[in-house]
């Protein structure tokens, strides 16, 4: 895999990706007309913070499939311009989290305490010890989201004895009791904290959460920190409070813009009661190579044809899960591929059914295989678990996922009903020892593996017919490396799958076709 890294990450994590095999090209710190020309051959794409993976960027990258953000956010990429092409974005959520927390503790000390001021005077040899910072002490600080850097800083808070309250309708009571901390809204959370600390991601939810509305509310003397993303804290308003001395102080790691140009947030950098940094919270050394590796192995992962842990474009599960619903994928894919190839017909639509055990899972991406594996075939450009609810959509696919808890027999299903002019099919599958099987096709249960080269029959069952067709593949050369039937009683109606160690051409099918009399004959190619 050839792999474009545009901006400067840690040595280990492109060290990770050469010793892995991959062509890296490092372009950090390069011109844009170096990045742009690399693009034209990529095939996945390294970033940081500084190159916008815009639409017209993605343009000139026709083979890319994949872009890996090293960090937590992916602010700077085009999700949804990704998304439509296919290609697999992923982050490093983990990697950077402590460095997060514990700078954002040095942010809230340095501003409760006033250290920028007492430096800068010391600095020019006034001794004045006249300057009052504040305690942490029975204060009362309030968290917004309590997830991997809000509840770490709740942890480092609680040392200091305030009181903490948190807002984050995701977390339940019983974690937030684990940390110490008592959930309130967000409206309450203003009104009673004396300190307010932000950890949530820019989203059309959280972007100016605190703004003049909130701040107006707020206990006189609130202090604000924003180490999480900037335009959460309206910054206009925040300016707005702490001039006309509503907000004691603020402590800024993150900015709308970066760097500042505008002049309310050049005001607000030099306003002499915040304290600021520009975006340093992951800027530690040991931060730097987690995210760096971290996205490393991401891609390496994603080369060898694994699902990748942190996409944030792809539904996935934490790394049990994961592991769980791996072969599951593959049937998934493989049901798909397999409905498509037995009726290449219009797909008007689709039910994904999970059964069993695979039931207490999220079926969504299951659901996004099979429509990969059913859309794939039959579209010019890439589909894949990214973009195939987007397929659907512009096809006119209507996609149905539901849950059952029996599994007929079985500790799970996966069931594919597919509708088309023809009418409806359905197609089950499950997995053995790791292995996707097909269990039922259209009304009959039988049995197979869903691999090579497949020969299906339909035809009035009677004596001779099974060697009618071993000796009508035999006259070709085709070798049978398994049979399977299914039938509802004697002489009735019957349907054979045959799995070929050689693939047959359109007229030998006819001719097996033929020696059976068949009334529906179909051969089908699965990797």
């Amino acid at each position: 895999m050839r792999v474009v890294v545009a901006d400067t990450v840690a040595a280990e994590g492109v060290a990770y990706l050469r010793a892995h095999g991959c062509d890296v090209e490092d372009l950090g710190g390069a011109p844009r007309d170096a990045l742009e020309r690399a693009l034209a051959t990529c095939e996945a794409l390294v970033t940081r913070s500084a190159t916008a993976v815009t639409a017209a960027l993605l343009a000139r990258a026709p083979g890319l499939r994949i872009v890996g953000r090293a960090g937590v956010g992916v602010d700077n990429i085009d999700v949804e311009a990704c998304s439509r092409r296919g290609i697999v974005v992923v982050n490093a959520p983990h990697g950077n989290v402590v460095s997060a927390a514990e700078h954002t503790m040095a942010m809230l000390l340095a501003l409760v305490r006033r250290v920028p001021e007492a430096h800068a005077r010391l600095k020019t040899l006034e001794w004045n010890r006249s300057l009052h910072g504040a305690e942490l002490f029975r204060k009362t600080v309030g968290i917004v989201g309590l997830g991997k850097v809000g509840s770490r800083v709740a942890a480092r808070l609680r040392g200091f004895e305030p009181t903490l309250l948190a807002h984050d309708p995701y977390i339940p009571e019983a974690r937030a009791r684990e940390l110490g901390v008592r959930l309130v809204d967000f409206e309450t959370l203003v009104r009673e904290a004396d300190i307010l600390t932000f950890h949530v991601p820019l989203t059309p939810e959280t972007e100016g959460m605190l703004g003049a509305r909130e701040l107006a509310s707020a206990r006189p003397g609130l202090r604000v920190v924003n180490c999480a993303r900037g335009g959460v804290v309206h910054e206009a308003a925040l300016l707005a409070a702490l001039d006309d001395g509503r907000v004691a102080g603020a402590a800024i790691d993150v900015w709308s813009e970066e760097p500042p140009r505008s002049e309310v947030v050049r005001r607000l950098v030099q306003h002499p009661a915040v304290v600021v940094t520009p975006h340093l919270g992951a800027n530690s050394a040991e931060a730097q190579v987690n995210v760096a590796v971290d996205v490393a192995r991401q891609v390496v992962a994603f080369r060898d044809g694994e699902l990748v842990e942190h996409a944030v474009n792809v539904p996935v599960g934490d790394g049990a899960s994961l592991a769980t619903l791996r072969p599951w994928v593959a049937l998934a894919d493989r049901l798909g591929r397999f409905c498509v190839q037995l009726d290449p017909e219009h797909l008007a639509r689709v039910t994904v059914t999970v059964a069993g055990a695979i039931a207490r899972t999220d079926p969504e991406l299951l659901a996004r295989a099979v429509l990969a594996g059913l859309l794939a075939p039959v579209i010019a450009g890439p589909v894949n678990v990214v973009n195939a609810h987007l397929v659907a959509r512009e096809r006119g696919v209507a996609v149905e996922v539901t849950r059952e808890e029996g599994a007929a027999g079985y500790q799970s299903v996966l069931t594919v009903t597919t509708e088309t002019a023809s009418g409806r099919k359905v197609t089950a599958g499950t997995v053995f020892d790791g292995q996707p099987r097909v269990v039922r096709l259209r009304d009959l249960n039988i049995e197979f593996a869903p691999e090579g080269h497949i020969l299906v029959l339909s035809y009035e069952d009677r004596p001779g017919m099974v060697g009618r067709i071993g000796g009508a593949l035999g006259r070709m050369g085709i070798n049978i490396a398994s049979m399977h039937v299914g039938r509802k009683s004697k002489r009735g109606r019957a349907i054979v799958v045959l799995l070929l160690d050689e693939e047959l051409t359109p007229d030998q099918l006819d001719d097996v076709a033929r020696a059976v009399e068949a009334d529906f004959a179909r051969r089908i190619r699965l990797g």
